[in-house]
């Protein structure tokens, strides 16, 4: 019988600083045991991108342009707080959780960068990833998801429920089209506040967002995290979840933890949404190389 999977989970909660000390046989063991409790066979590993010095170089002050000196400021702020960990050592901490026997993959979760993405690509092909995740946490310099920050919350206002989501998805379509990753991560990220416009609009984003994962090869994530913001609802949407069935996109599970009290999060559900839009397997990944794994009754707790 083969378990499901989180292929989202990271090593620091949010907020926090890496701690590099953290990165241990016995601290991804843990994981693992959270996982195992919850009916998930094995974990993707996969931090941001953005914790990491090197990432930082690759990217370089994308936001020194932005004339809005309120979304300059606190994305370079944002990178001063976090860009701090040594991309070798949580890879070889990986790597040594896979050789002692862990059933854990390597993984990295990597922003959209645009006009960047080259950097971001020449620098991860020196490293031995299994799977990588793409996604868009930024519209240009506006951090859309960060939930209760005033800048963040103005922008809302300013620019429309609309513009968000064609945005969104506009970056969502650019990401895709290169290549650079495996597979989107919270696919409609863009509903986390619980703002949505139009449902024509909205299946409209949908629609675009499908085509890209088709176009592109791409796998998409049905992710519980959702359920933990104030949306309310798992990502995909189950009409975005429809399109990608339809279109042949293949799926992953998902927790997006960040922390082991949620590795595995509801994954009973995942499973339930998977097999009720008609999917029998899941992908997933070995050296950037996808490979299907069947859904079995009972796999899920």
């Amino acid at each position: 019988m083969w378990s499901l999977l989180d292929y989202h989970v990271h090593l620091w909660p949010h907020a926090e600083r890496a701690e590099p000390s953290e990165q241990t046989v016995e601290r991804l063991a843990a994981y693992c045991d959270a996982a195992a409790r919850a009916g998930v066979g094995e974990i993707a590993l996969t931090e941001h991108l953005f914790r990491f010095r090197a990432g930082r170089s690759a990217v370089g002050e994308f936001w020194a342009d932005e004339p809005d000196a309120d979304l300059r400021s606190t994305m370079a702020a944002y990178f001063d707080h976090h860009a701090t960990a040594d991309l070798d050592a949580y890879v070889e901490a990986v790597l040594t959780a896979k050789r002692a026997g862990l059933p854990v993959v390597l993984g990295l979760e990597v922003d959209y960068y645009a006009g960047r993405m080259d950097a971001v690509s020449g620098l991860l092909a020196s490293y031995p990833f299994d799977v990588l995740l793409g996604s868009v946490h930024w519209i240009g310099t506006w951090m859309f998801d960060v939930l209760g920050d005033e800048v963040a919350e103005r922008e809302w206002h300013a620019r429309g429920v609309e513009e968000a989501w064609r945005r969104y998805t506009d970056a969502l379509e650019e990401l895709a089209a290169t290549r650079a990753c495996d597979v989107l991560a919270h696919p409609d990220l863009v509903k986390v506040t619980g703002r949505r416009p139009s449902a024509a609009l909205v299946d409209e984003c949908h629609d675009r967002m499908a085509a890209a994962a088709a176009s592109s090869g791409m796998a998409a994530e049905i992710s519980s995290a959702g359920w933990r913001k104030p949306v309310g609802e798992q990502y995909p949407a189950a009409g975005l979840l429809a399109r990608f069935r339809a279109a042949g996109v293949p799926v992953t599970t998902a927790s997006d933890s960040h922390g082991v009290g949620d590795v595995g999060h509801a994954s009973a559900q995942l499973a339930a949404l998977a097999t009720g839009a008609g999917y029998t397997s899941l992908r997933a990944f070995r050296e950037r190389r996808g490979h299907d794994v069947a859904i079995l009754p009972g796999s899920a707790k």
